[in-house]
C-alpha cells in the first residue's frame, strides 16, 4: 500500500498499523504539539493578504515640520490597514496635487483623501481647487484647526473642518463655485485638545481614521461619530463635538 499523505507528512503503513518506530512517533508528537501551540488546524485556511488599496491619503504638516508629528501616528495606523500614505510639509501641496492627479488619471489612484493640520489645513482648499482643475476630484478632505479663515471652491465629496472655536481655529467658508459637502465642527470640548495637540489627541486621531475608513472601505470604523445633521450637496453645516 502507498504511504499515507497527510498534514504531518508521509507516514508508512507500519505507522498506521501500530508498528511505528520511536522516531516516527516522536516526530508525530512534536508536530501535534506545534499545531496545538499555534492554535492551527490541519484544515484551517490561512487568511489571504489584503488587496492593495487604490486610495491614497496625503497628510500635510504645518510650519517647520515639527509641530504636526501626530500626523505620523495617523499615517502609521493607516498603513497598518493597507492604505498608502504620503506625509509632507504644507508647502508641497501644489506638487503633491500634480502627483495625485497624474496617478488618478493613470488609474493607480481612485480615491484621493487629504488631511492637514494648522498651515496644512489652511492649504487644503487650494489643493482641493487645483485637483478639481486637473480633473482629479477629492473624495474626502479633513482640516485640523486652520488658523486662517479660508474659502472653499471646486469639487470635493466631503470636507470636514475640525476647529477649536475658543482658540485660534477658524471655520471654512464655501464659495459659489463649491460643489460637495462642507462641515465645520467645533471640537473645543474634546478633552485635552489644543492647536498644538489636536493631531496628537487620541480622540481626534480616531475621528480622522474613522472618516477615512468610511470612504476607503465603505464602512464606519468602531467608535466613529457623525455630526447630528449632515450637509446636503453644495451646502455647509456647523456642529459641535463633545466627548
Amino acid at each position: 500500500m502507498k504511504p499515507y499523505q497527510g498534514e504531518l507528512g508521509s507516514v508508512g503503513w507500519s505507522v498506521l498499523s501500530g508498528r511505528a518506530s520511536w522516531r516516527q512517533l516522536y516526530a508525530m508528537a512534536v508536530a501535534l504539539l506545534l499545531l496545538l501551540a499555534t492554535g492551527a488546524s490541519p484544515t484551517q485556511a490561512r487568511p489571504s493578504a489584503p488587496a492593495a488599496s487604490t486610495a491614497h491619503v496625503y497628510l500635510l504638516r504645518g510650519v517647520l515640520n515639527i509641530f504636526s508629528l501626530g500626523l505620523d501616528d495617523i499615517a502609521a495606523q493607516l498603513r497598518a490597514q493597507g492604505i498608502p500614505v504620503t506625509v509632507a510639509n504644507f508647502a508641497s501641496w501644489s506638487s503633491l496635487a500634480d502627483e495625485a492627479a497624474a496617478a488618478y488619471k493613470s488609474g493607480r489612484i481612485k480615491t484621493i483623501v487629504l488631511v492637514g493640520h494648522s498651515s496644512g489645513a489652511t492649504a487644503l482648499p487650494d489643493m482641493v481647487a487645483k485637483l478639481d482643475q486637473l480633473g482629479a476630484p477629492v473624495k474626502l478632505a479633513i482640516g485640523l484647526d486652520s488658523v486662517f479663515r479660508t474659502k472653499l471652491s471646486g469639487r470635493v465629496g466631503r470636507y470636514v473642518n475640525f476647529y477649536i472655536a475658543n482658540g485660534n481655529g477658524e471655520p471654512v467658508a464655501p464659495t459659489g463655485r463649491f460643489q460637495g459637502k462642507l462641515e465645520n465642527i467645533n471640537v473645543q470640548n474634546v478633552p485635552g485638545v489644543g492647536h498644538m495637540s489636536i493631531e496628537k489627541n487620541k480622540i481626534m486621531q480616531r475621528k480622522v481614521i474613522a472618516e477615512i475608513d468610511t470612504v476607503v472601505f465603505g464602512r464606519s470604523a468602531p467608535g466613529a461619530q457623525r455630526p447630528a445633521s449632515a450637509a446636503r450637496p453644495g451646502t455647509a453645516s456647523t456642529a459641535a463635538v463633545r466627548e
